[in-house]
């Protein structure tokens, strides 16, 4: 049969298509999987490990667990019609931060739920993903605590994140309300209706939040692209109150006046504050 090579030539082509650009854009292809319930694509990108770490089921390791999870997620999103736009993406070599907003439909009415998506990928065969967000648009429930999931390793940037990072440590309101933009505003993880902007919206949501004190959040990894800086942390402690570790995601934008431009945050720490 003449024609068979070239049908076995065309597959490994495919192949190697798939593998391309789900190497490329490993957050598409994982988003992809969850909406419409096919693992195939992302297990020919990833043939080697495929580990995740989700808020709500944990960690997913391995293509069995994999395909367990994807069918579970697709029937969830499937029943809340979720549609789900990119707001940014942050990239360095061998790591990709990717901010999502889902709409969720909750009792006929749609909720925005901010989700950001971490793939990190340390050769060409294996990739980890790992989740961040705020379950109350899910089931209305504040602090579900998250144990950590990196070790604290990283070091935060010297500019402006660096500044706001240790403002947030000291509680010290003036501070972090310094190093935004006059414009410049603070969204918590619950979504897009708990916005601070300005100058004065902002002194007052740090000056509550420093109420009891500082928040020691340990950075574990650092996504910078020079305009974005995405930080996963361990949230230890808040004001007199030593926490486990709680896993969480920040990103903070910078404005071309070398301010803050926005500050989003993407955990489930609602309770402790």
């Amino acid at each position: 049969m003449p024609w068979f090579p070239d049908f076995a030539n065309a597959m490994v082509l495919a192949r190697q298509e798939t593998r391309a650009a789900g190497q490329a854009d490993p957050v598409r292809q994982y988003m992809t999987a969850l909406n419409n319930g096919d693992t195939r694509a992302l297990e020919t990108a990833w043939p080697g490990e495929v580990v995740i770490y989700d808020p709500r089921a944990g960690e997913v390791r391995g293509h069995r667990q994999l395909r367990q999870f994807v069918s579970r997620s697709q029937s969830l999103l499937g029943e809340r019609h979720v549609r789900v736009d990119t707001v940014a993406e942050t990239a360095c070599p061998g790591r990709a931060a990717v901010e999502l907003l889902a709409h969720l439909d909750v009792d006929g009415h749609e909720q925005p739920w901010p989700v950001a998506v971490v793939a990190e990928s340390r050769d060409d065969r294996s990739v980890e993903f790992r989740s961040y967000f705020s379950r109350w648009p899910v089931d209305g429930q504040h602090g579900h605590a998250r144990p950590a999931i990196l070790s604290s390793a990283a070091d935060m940037p010297g500019d402006v994140v660096g500044r706001f990072h240790a403002a947030l440590v000291a509680g010290d309101a003036d501070a972090a309300v310094s190093t935004f933009a006059p414009d410049g505003y603070y969204r918590e993880a619950v979504g897009p209706q708990a916005v601070h902007r300005g100058t004065a919206e902002l002194r007052s949501f740090f000056t509550a939040q420093f109420g009891a004190g500082g928040i020691s959040m340990q950075p574990c990894r650092i996504t910078d692209d020079g305009v974005r800086c995405a930080v996963e942390y361990n949230c230890v402690r808040w004001g007199d109150r030593e926490l486990p570790p709680q896993a969480g995601l920040c990103v903070c934008e910078r404005g071309p006046d070398g301010l803050l431009a926005a500050v989003r945050e993407y955990d489930d720490l609602e309770a402790s504050r």
